[in-house]
This record gives structure tokens, C-alpha cells and sequence, in this order.
């Protein structure tokens, strides 16, 4: 059922795609930029991690471009290959803000940790609620439909948390680069270009969540009064 809200689902998806294209467009062109510190995103990321006291968390390398995160379980910072063995503005930028994740880890910062504890709770939410949601627009069966928005907002409110977890990462990013000098201030605007453009597809992402429960909402309601 179309509904005016899926318009902005629409312009969120374009949205999406937009950056999507400009992450890899950034990260493309400022890899060919060498930063002035010379160190690669391997070396960038040891040594933010041990001038905080992480000397216990290792850094990886793993295959894949843009396959950059910190795995909280492990407590290990992973750097794609071109990340981990480049030495570009986009590398020491992209390894800054992986071990910007660890900082907020070992600081209990808050959102990381809510986001943390709802890990399992939405992996199941979002197995379950496709299939109630489904099964509820088949059947005309609007307790099912009513089930699947809850647990549905769930996964929802991840992409909402997750937003400061990834804005704070990338701010602890560029303090802990300008402060240890692994970069200079007229490369801001490198870092702040393959940053802002990553932070922009969470930004997509989470619209593109909260517009669709939007719609299933005014479909549930819409549906439930024509009973």
C-alpha cells in the first residue's frame, strides 16, 4: 500500500545512495593523498591506542576495501588492507576513527554501550518481524501487523543510537590525530571530507528506518480504522 510517507522513504533511499557514492569517492581520492606524518593507518592506530593505555587491544588487517570496525567482542581494532598498509589522509583518518570505537569502549561511553546490549535483542527482532509483518498483510491480521512494528522498532532505534556512537568516534578521531600530530591543520579538511561522508550513510540509513516505520505505522492505523 503506497502512502505519502514512502516519498520520504524514497528521497532517504536516493539519499543512501548518494552517500554510498561519496564514501568511496572521498576515500578514493584522499588515498592518493600521503599524509605529512607519514604513517600508515596500522601505525596511526597503535599509537592513538597505546597514548590511551590500550596496549592489550591489536590491530588487524583484514581483505576488502571500506571493511574497516572494531569488534567489541574481541576487543580488536580491524583495518582494511589499503587502510592498514596506506599511509593517505583516508588511511590514518579511517584507522583514527576505528580506534576512536576502542576509546569509547574502554570509557563506557553510553551509547556504544546501550548499543552493545542490543545486539542480540535486535538480532532476533529483525529475523522475527518481516515474516509477522508479512503474515500480517496476507492475512489482513492486524495483531500481527501491530507485533511486527514493535519488534521492527527495535531495529529502528539501533540505526538511532548507532548516529552517536559514529559522530563521537569520528570527533575523538580528529582530536587524538591533531593532538599526537599525525596530521596538520590544513589536512582537516581531508579527514573531515572521508569522515563526514561515512557519517553521512548512517545518517541515510537511519532515516530510511524511521520513514518505513512511519508508513507501517500509518498503514496499521489506516487499516485498523477501515474494520
Amino acid at each position: 500500500m503506497f502512502t505519502p510517507v514512502y516519498i520520504f522513504v524514497i528521497l532517504a533511499f536516493i539519499l543512501s545512495l548518494w552517500a554510498q557514492s561519496k564514501v568511496k569517492g572521498n576515500f578514493k581520492k584522499w588515498s592518493k593523498v600521503p599524509a605529512s606524518s607519514g604513517q600508515t593507518g596500522a601505525e596511526t592506530a597503535r599509537r592513538i591506542l597505546n597514548e590511551n593505555g590500550l596496549y592489550d587491544v591489536p590491530v588487524e588487517p583484514v581483505p576488502g576495501t571500506l571493511t574497516d570496525h572494531y569488534d567489541p567482542t574481541s576487543r580488536v581494532v580491524r583495518l582494511s588492507e589499503p587502510v592498514y598498509y596506506g599511509n593517505s589522509i583516508a588511511s590514518v583518518s579511517v584507522a583514527a576513527h576505528e580506534v576512536g570505537h576502542a576509546i569509547q569502549h574502554q570509557q563506557s561511553y553510553g551509547a556504544l554501550t546501550l548499543r552493545h546490549k542490543m545486539v542480540p535483542v535486535v538480532g532476533f527482532t529483525s529475523g522475527v518481524a518481516p515474516f509477522l509483518l508479512l503474515g500480517g498483510f496476507f492475512l489482513q491480521a492486524f495483531s500481527l501487523i501491530g507485533l511486527g512494528i514493535i519488534l521492527y522498532s527495535a531495529a529502528v532505534l539501533f540505526q538511532v543510537v548507532t548516529l552517536p556512537v559514529e559522530f563521537n568516534a569520528s570527533s575523538r578521531a580528529k582530536k587524538q590525530m591533531l593532538s599526537e600530530g599525525l596530521i596538520r591543520n590544513n589536512e582537516e579538511r581531508g579527514v573531515n571530507k572521508v569522515l563526514g561522508a561515512a557519517a553521512l550513510t548512517y545518517v541515510a540509513a537511519a532515516l530510511i528506518s524511521v520513514f518505513e516505520l512511519l508508513n507501517l505505522v500509518l498503514i496499521f492505523f489506516q487499516g485498523s480504522s477501515d474494520d
